[in-house]
């Protein structure tokens, strides 16, 4: 337990270096990575939403992307497609910005409840 303790401090204060005085959110963040849970961040633009997401993910040695939702967006844009590849005769996966460690999906409210629906089954199945 203490391994996981001094870990969860370590990544508290690196990513307070790149985040000033936002701590609670950043143990809020900890704590629910630690659960295997989401988080939906609400807050007004400039305040270091996206910023947050980035250092957590690079703190953690992972992978981070930012989904900004739109009413065009598909549900494919979200999990992937697989493409034909004329080449070699076999379809290719192509993986969407699902497959990373730690996603931002930037105004959700304005993408349709069809790619709603494919990125809230992706986060409650843990599986796309």
């Amino acid at each position: 337990m203490n391994r996981i303790a001094d870990l969860a401090r370590l990544v508290t204060e690196n990513v307070e270096r790149v985040i000033v005085g936002k701590r609670e959110a950043i143990e809020l963040l900890l704590v629910a990575l630690l659960c295997d849970g989401h988080v939906l961040i609400e807050d007004v633009p400039g305040v270091g939403k996206t910023m947050l997401a980035r250092a957590l993910a690079i703190s953690l040695g992972g992978t981070f992307k930012r989904l900004q939702c739109t009413p065009d967006l598909l549900p494919n844009d979200v999990t992937g497609v697989s493409v034909y590849n004329q080449k070699t005769g076999e379809f290719e996966f192509w993986p969407g910005p699902v497959f990373v460690n730690v996603l931002l999906a930037d105004e959700l409210n304005r993408a349709t409840p069809r790619t709603q629906s494919a990125l809230l089954e992706c986060m409650g199945e843990a599986q796309v």
